[in-house]
Formats: C-alpha cells, structure tokens, sequence
C-alpha cells in the first residue's frame, strides 16, 4: 500500500493502490474468492476514511473536489500525469485568488480549470446527485463602509468600558489597608471599643444564648484577611453551650458550620445578637427558652466543684491556656516582617531527620496554612517532623527506634518520575542501621499538592502501616505500592536474606481503621497527629483497629488546633523569624 497523506490536506488518509488500479485499469476477470476479498478490503478502507474523518470532526465535503480529482488519477505506478498535475496546479491558483463575496461564477474551481458547464445533478470532483445546492455554497455579501464603521464605534466603547471597570476593580483590589474606615463599616458605638467579654446568641429557632466569648469592635479589623460581612462584628469563641447550633455566618477558612467547630478561632457573628458582658441580660430568657440544664451545668466553670476539675484535668491531660495564644504570636511577629513582600525564613534541618542536611524555606503561604487552617504544604509537614525529632525523639531516645523519609523525595510525582532515586534514596536509609528494628515514617503525598497519608514502614519484619483519613486503602496508588515493595526486597537482597521464591512477595500490608477526616483540608493535620501519638506510645507495631488511647472516629479542632499550637510555638522557638 502506498501513502497519498503528503498529497491531501488534513485530515490525512492512506489511498490503497490495489483500488486505484482496479477504477482506472477495469479489471476484467475475478475469481469469486478474489472478488470477495477485494470487496472486504474496500470496505474496511471506506471504514476507515470515515472513522478518521469523524475523529478529526470534518466530513468528506472538507476535501476541495480538485483534490479528490488529482487523486482518482494516480497511475498504477504511483505517479501523476503531466496534464492531471497541471490542471491541479491551476486550481490551486484559482482557490487561492478569489474572493469568495466577489464570486459571481456559479461553476467550482475544477470546472473553471477544465473549463467545462456543470449539468444538473452532479457536482465535478463530488459525484452523481451531488448539485450546487446541496453544496450549500453561499456567498457573502460585502459589508458597507457605513457597516464597518458602526463596528469599530461599538468595538471601541466596549473596549472603553472593560478598561474602566478594570480601573474600578484596581482601585477596589489595591485599596489602602492603613484607611480603616474604609475597610470596615462594622464599628458599633454601642459596643465599647476594642476588645470586650460578651454573650453570644441567636435568634431562631428561639431566641437563646449559645455561647460565650470576645467581641472585636475596632477600626479596619478583618476576618481571615476578609472584610466582616455587613451588620457583624469579628468574635473569638471561648465557650459552645450549644455545640450543635448553626454558626450564622459559616467560616469559610476552616469549613466551620457548627459553634463547637469554631471553639479558640475567630468567627463573625451579628451585632444584634452580641450582649456585651458576663451577667445575661434580663430581656433574655435563655434558661426558660433554650438551654438546656444538663447542658448550662457542663459549660458553666461555677458549678463543676474544684476536685472534680482537677481530677478532670489529669485524666484528659487537658491544660489551662488561651487555645490560640501561639498562634497570634506568630502572627503578630509575621506583620513586623517582610514575610508580606515575599520573603521567605530558612528552618534548618539537621542530616539526622531525613538523611541529609538542608534548610527547608517557609513562605507567607506556609505561613498562612498554619495561622488560618488549609491544606498543608511539604514545608510545613517537615518542619512538624523536626519538631518531632527535636521535642518528642530526642529527649526519649526514640531515634534509634523510628526514623522520617522526606516526603519531597518520596511522593507519588517522584514515584512516577524518578522511580530509580526515589528507591536510592529509601534503600540507603533503610541500610544505613540494619541491626535493630525500625520504624520509618513516610508522609506521602499523591502529588501536586493533593491528598496526605501516613505510610509507616518497618523494613526488618517487612510490615507496611498504612493510614489513610479518607479510608481508602493502597490499591488506590499502585505506584507507591510498587515502588514500596521493590524497596523492601532490595533491602532483603542486600542484607542476603534468603526467601523461598514463592514467598518472595510476601510482604505484609495493614489497613489501619485511624481517625477520618471530616473536610477536604484537614489530611496534613491528621498525617501529623499519627506520626505523633505513634511516638508518644513509642510503639513500632500500630494496631489495625489503632491505639486504643487516642482511638475515636475523628479528631476534635481542639486536637488539631495542638498541632498548630505547637508548630507556631517551635518557629517562635527557632528564632528565625
């Protein structure tokens, strides 16, 4: 078969040359086996022309009928006559120097070459019954100079409009924060200036105090870097009587919907509904209309006797302190800093944490997932584990029983990409102490800034922990499995354990049931807390239903808010800001 693509326009199409031979050649004599199977082959050629041209969304009228012309005339040889080639030359000069609302000539561009009439029902180039009309070949009427110019008169008043109303946005976009009266409409005279202790209420389905807190009524103040919405003020919530009550503006930052959500973070909550002060207001019936008994005595610090708060207390290993105290350090070291502007701080990362020595850059971004929860970057992840090996490892001798893979190294891009240094890399940790067993904690992450798990790996019994929030389970990301497994063998070959070869893939993989997720942001805090409480039972073995001391469905924001706690007090600490 010979190609014809380098002849035709797109779309490309192969022209067998047992066809071109039978239509110009009129084969005289087939056998019947012959003459079916060149019958087959046509067809199968015809299928193929179609499903091309399908794909490339054109049909068979895309074709100029000169081409189609040029290319019924290819000689059994393959190659073209003189005269064919110069009756396809004339037509592409034609189709090149009409005009096609100038057209007055009815006839096609071959017709005019050949200088021959079209007759009715067939089209030259197209076939029998095709006609002019069926062609739907309709010609453009020339616009007006009068036309035009109305044209560019509107093109130049919309393009007019659009730049005003980019000025507009510019100037909205890039306003001024310093001009506080502009930023916030919100400042109550009724409420006293500042910061003040207050009542927080709402109104349907009755009218009910629900919690207790700080109302914010100053000047330009701002609701995770967002203007407060019209009619509220800026509330900090200290105490849910009803943790299940409707939050009336939603926190957007942290997919707060409920108040016992938004327990230690700022929320934005109605001025008609905010009662300054810790004595409830006598035009309030909150005892008769909506809180329960049971409920006001739990929340209420007056009537839980002071024995019992302690023994509380040591039960929980809960401490008494603002929840959010490290966290607004932080960010009120962060406005005295060029973070704003685009600067990064350097955390240093000692060669005994991942294998090698670096520092690890934290930007306003990084900055930012810490001080008003979202998903968690690679950089923050590390600095977490160094905080680890520098608060929980070290001071417990715990290195020389668990260890960290830098996820930078290990996600599943690196695995997709790099397979051949990502299991360089794990092999020489898994080597460098291969005499007592270990466990390696590898926070993985399936790339591009997507999902968090925990892939906890113990290379001397060849054990796979995996942790997922999202309760999926390994075949999810076969890649990392993989990779995983091929890693676990080089480290057997090399340390000459002898395997029978049926068991050589025997490596064990175990589904933990750990806390789940609840939201698509909170994996990165739930990978931490795992890494965590396995080193707090100093365990190398974790349980498939989980330990049974931090064992629950999910994580409260009490507990994820301790991990931001402690990374904004361990930056405070390093002194790098």
């Amino acid at each position: 078969m010979r190609s014809s693509s380098l002849l035709l326009p797109k779309p490309p199409f192969l022209i067998p040359a047992f066809i071109t031979h039978f239509v110009h050649h009129r084969l005289h004599f087939f056998d019947s086996l012959v003459l079916g199977q060149l019958i087959l082959l046509c067809v199968r050629a015809v299928d193929s022309f179609v499903s091309i041209l399908t794909k490339e969304n054109s049909s068979e009228t895309s074709l100029p009928a000169h081409v189609l012309w040029k290319e019924a005339r290819v000689g059994k040889d393959g190659k073209i006559k003189e005269d064919v080639q110069q009756i396809f030359e004339k037509c592409e000069t034609l189709s090149q120097s009409i005009v096609p609302y100038e057209d007055t000539d009815c006839r096609s561009i071959l017709s005019r070459a050949l200088d021959v009439p079209e007759y009715s029902g067939r089209v030259r180039g197209k076939g029998f019954g095709i006609t002019q009309k069926s062609l739907n070949i309709k010609k453009q009427k020339t616009p007006s100079n009068k036309e035009l110019q109305q044209t560019l008169e509107a093109l130049k008043a919309e393009v007019l409009e659009l730049r005003k109303e980019r000025e507009r946005d510019r100037a909205a976009g890039f306003k001024d924060t310093s001009d506080k009266d502009s930023i916030n409409c919100n400042f109550q005279p009724t409420i006293p200036e500042g910061i003040s202790p207050c009542h927080l209420y709402l109104a349907r389905p009755t009218y009910r105090m629900v919690g207790k807190g700080k109302v914010h009524n100053n000047l330009g103040e701002l609701l995770h870097t967002k203007p407060l919405p019209t009619g509220s003020l800026k509330v900090s919530v200290d105490i849910a009587l009803e943790k299940d009550a409707l939050l009336p503006h939603p926190d957007d930052v942290s997919d707060a919907t409920l108040l016992g959500d938004a327990i230690g973070s700022f929320v934005a909550w109605p001025t008609d509904l905010i009662i300054v002060g810790y004595e409830t207001p006598t035009k309030s019936k909150a005892k008769d209309k909506g809180i329960a008994r049971e409920i006001e005595s739990v929340a209420s610090q007056k009537e839980i006797p002071v024995a019992k708060k302690t023994e509380i207390s040591k039960r929980t290993g809960a401490k008494k302190k603002n929840p959010s105290k490290y966290r607004a350090c932080l960010h009120t070291y962060l406005e005295t800093t060029d973070i704003s502007d685009g600067c990064v701080r350097l955390i240093p990362m000692d060669g005994a944490i991942f294998g090698f020595e670096y520092a690890e850059p934290l930007g306003k971004e990084d900055f930012d997932q810490i001080l008003y929860h979202t998903q968690l970057s690679v950089g923050v992840i590390n600095t977490y584990m160094r905080y680890l090996y520098d608060k929980l490892m070290g001071p417990r001798g715990l290195e020389q029983r668990f260890s960290f893979l830098n996820p930078m190294k290990t996600n599943l891009t690196e695995m997709i990409r790099k397979p051949d240094e990502v299991r360089t890399y794990v092999v020489e940790r898994f080597m460098a102490d291969t005499d007592r067993e270990k466990l390696f904690f590898l926070p993985f992450n399936t790339g591009d800034g997507g999902h968090w798990l925990l892939v906890a790996i113990n290379p001397f019994k060849e054990i796979v922990y995996y942790l997922d929030s999202l309760h999926n389970d390994w075949t999810t990301y076969p890649a990392m499995k993989t990779i995983v497994d091929t890693i676990i063998q080089t480290v057997r070959a090399q340390r000459k354990i002898q395997v029978p070869k049926r068991k050589a893939n025997n490596i064990t993989w175990n589904r933990v049931e750990c806390p789940r997720q609840r939201n698509n942001i909170d994996c990165g805090y739930y990978t931490l807390r795992f890494m965590k409480e396995t080193l707090l039972m100093d365990r190398t073995d974790i349980p498939s239903d989980y330990f049974d001391e931090y064992r629950c469905a999910y994580y409260s924001k009490d507990q994820l808010d301790e991990i931001k706690e402690e990374l904004c007090q361990f930056i405070i600490e390093l002194q790098v800001l």
